[in-house]
């Protein structure tokens, strides 16, 4: 996947920003906070139309995702509360996205744009609910052509080269496919398990 090469590639660089927000005192769940509350912040921007500023931003908040994961293994505090807090601030930052999205095109009467934000949010939602229902039923179930990661590459593209409609397109599209293909990766290991 595209997220694990990425993450491989930029370690070298989120560590020392880890670093250094631990000697800062800061918790890995405080930064996982302020990296939704950021992306909220980004939302507004977008609501506004400012979009390509937007794009800008999300760049930026995009690395949160990977500097609390880093901080918490860094300073010996994982939990499974850290985890759930990260997945669940997630999934919300997800909706403030694409809700923002939502209210510029119906301010702009853009009905497609609409749909498109909406069908994107719900396909979004069911890759993570999908990977959540897996691992409820004890099977790991990580794979997909398109995580939260690719999603928002696409999306702050889109967002840069004002190419929004195609990016949601793009991701409606392969967002549900990819829930459809973990619902057959967890049915194929499910049969094989008995």
């Amino acid at each position: 996947m595209v997220a694990n090469l990425a993450r491989e590639w930029s370690a070298r660089l989120i560590r020392p920003i880890a670093q250094l927000l631990g000697r800062l005192g800061l918790t890995a769940n405080a930064v996982t906070v302020l990296g939704f509350l950021l992306t909220a912040a980004v939302a507004v921007v977008i609501a506004t139309g400012r979009t390509q500023l937007g794009g800008v931003l999300l760049i930026f908040t995009l690395a949160f995702d990977a500097v609390d994961g880093t901080l918490a293994r860094l300073m010996g505090t994982t939990s499974r509360f850290g985890a759930f807090l990260d997945s669940t601030l997630d999934r919300w930052a997800e909706v403030a996205l694409y809700g923002a999205l939502v209210w510029l095109f119906l301010h702009n009467k853009q009905d497609t744009g609409v749909l498109l934000s909406t069908s994107a949010m719900a396909m979004s939602l069911l890759v993570s609910y999908t990977r959540a229902r897996a691992e409820g039923i004890g099977i790991q179930c990580r794979d997909g052509i398109l995580t939260r990661f690719e999603r928002m590459v696409i999306l702050i593209a889109g967002l840069l080269f004002n190419q929004i409609i195609w990016a949601l397109w793009i991701i409606a599209i392969l967002a549900g496919l990819t829930a459809v293909q973990r619902i057959w990766v967890t049915w194929q290991i499910a049969r094989t398990a008995g």
